[in-house]
């Protein structure tokens, strides 16, 4: 692409944002001539109207402007892992979390389907009102013995686990303290709670203590929510120190491992077994099933009072329906063999080294990353990192594009999601293709 259509496609750019601008202005207009006050009022209630759909119709003007094709909401043929097919062709596939490859593995899937022939395919209500199977409690005791607590509570959502454990616990007179790239299920469960809410930036331990150092005596409870492994970044806190912070000024800490389950720690137990640091100085151990579980939901495990107080009052829990006994079923078949498998995380992590060593030899921008699951590949704009998927998929290589606002837009990105099941070629065939487009 020569200088002059770049220099297009920017003005274009600008030019849509300036429209988006104007219409998001005259949708919040106050006041409308009296003529026109019902046919005013009658725009209003309609969904074109809001500003919302005015932010997702410039999205899609900006692709066609700038001639560049979505890369989102592709349909994958089958199971998606190291490898997937879209549209009868095969990928080598980034994006995807199953870091130990166990979505779609035989010996699951088995479990499952077993589970549909006893249970169905439902649990039909909320465990409360509906009553539970057996395999409910069984994932929870494991998961609990796995995190080496007294008990866990599995929720139908891990985004909603957050919003719903969070907005349970605490509230006005408390203080919500999260790093500042915290997910986004951290942020809202924080916003809906009622409480407080502050950032500290990203693994900073010692801004952390600082806040809590000024402010901590004005409020009654305070939560600490950090992560194990980041999953934009790539990087991972030192929990050593945040639980010298948390237990220094009396607070609670809520560590979220959607991203470090499976892929930290020489058995894949997650970021305290990679820090040395005992479970019981965590209060609240947040995790999904749908990444390295190969299912989908969330959970806290932690103290009995704690799993009493989520299973009676948590919204999110007392009023929506129970986990799918085969989605709970295949959890706790991919919860066995990442215990009885632990050479699937030694290879993870190998291929997660491989992966930023070639990146960072080939001279391209990773970030902070640490290199286990996750590897962004920074391009400085939303553009190019738009372009460059589309390139890399008619290549026959899938990754995700990270655009503003999600990012800032000099941190635009490319970010690769590492799957013990991928192959060393793969890895070195993605990282040089890469290279080549950061050469044109």
């Amino acid at each position: 692409m020569g200088l002059g259509e770049t220099l297009r496609q920017q003005l274009a750019a600008k030019a849509l944002k300036r429209q988006l601008e104007r219409a998001t202005d005259a949708a919040a207009a106050p006041g409308v001539p009296d003529g026109q006050a019902a046919q005013a009022l009658s725009a209003r209630s309609r969904f074109e109207a809001m500003p919302q759909f005015q932010q997702v119709k410039l999205m899609r003007e900006m692709g066609e402007t700038l001639r560049v094709e979505s890369p989102f909401f592709r349909v994958h043929d089958g199971v998606a892992g190291a490898t997937t097919q879209i549209g009868g062709r095969e990928y080598i596939n980034f994006a995807n979390y199953s870091y130990l490859g166990l979505a779609g593995d035989p010996t699951i899937a088995a479990r499952a389907k077993a589970a549909i022939d006893r249970y169905g395919t439902s649990a039909s209500a909320s465990r409360i009102v509906a009553g539970e199977r057996p395999v409910h409690r069984e994932l929870e005791r494991a998961l609990a013995a796995f995190y080496e607590t007294d008990d866990c509570v599995a929720f139908v959502s891990g985004n909603a686990t957050n919003v719903t454990v969070i907005g349970a616990l605490f509230g006005p007179g408390d203080l919500i303290v999260h790093d500042a790239l915290a997910h986004n299920s951290i942020v809202q469960g924080a916003q809906l709670s009622g409480a407080k809410r502050l950032s500290f930036a990203h693994n900073d331990w010692q801004a952390l203590d600082e806040l809590l150092t000024r402010v901590r005596r004005e409020y009654r409870n305070v939560l600490v929510a950090i992560e194990g492994l980041y999953s934009m970044d790539g990087d991972l806190p030192d929990l050593q120190r945040f639980c010298e912070v948390k237990e220094r000024h009396g607070a609670f800490l809520l560590v979220d491992e959607a991203h470090s389950l499976g892929v930290l720690g020489a058995t894949g137990r997650g970021i305290r077994e990679h820090c040395g640091v005992t479970s019981d100085r965590v209060d609240l151990w947040m995790g999904t099933m749908s990444k390295t579980l190969a299912g989908c939901g969330g959970f806290i495990a932690g103290c009995q009072p704690l799993a009493d107080i989520l299973r009676h009052l948590a919204p999110g829990f007392l009023y929506s329906v129970g986990l799918a006994p085969a989605l709970a079923e295949a959890s706790l078949a991919a919860l066995e063999c990442l215990l009885a498998q632990p050479e699937r995380v030694a290879q993870l992590q190998a291929r997660g080294r491989q992966f930023l060593s070639e990146a960072r030899a080939a001279g391209l921008d990773t970030g902070t990353s640490a290199g286990y699951a996750v590897v962004p590949i920074i391009t400085g704009s939303s553009l190019k990192a738009a372009q460059w998927a589309n390139t890399l998929f008619e290549d026959g290589i899938n990754v995700q594009p990270i655009f503003y606002p999600a990012v800032e837009e000099k941190a635009a990105r490319l970010r690769f999601f590492i799957c013990s099941t991928h192959e060393p070629e793969q890895i070195s065939q993605t990282v040089a293709a890469v290279a080549r487009l950061v050469g044109r």
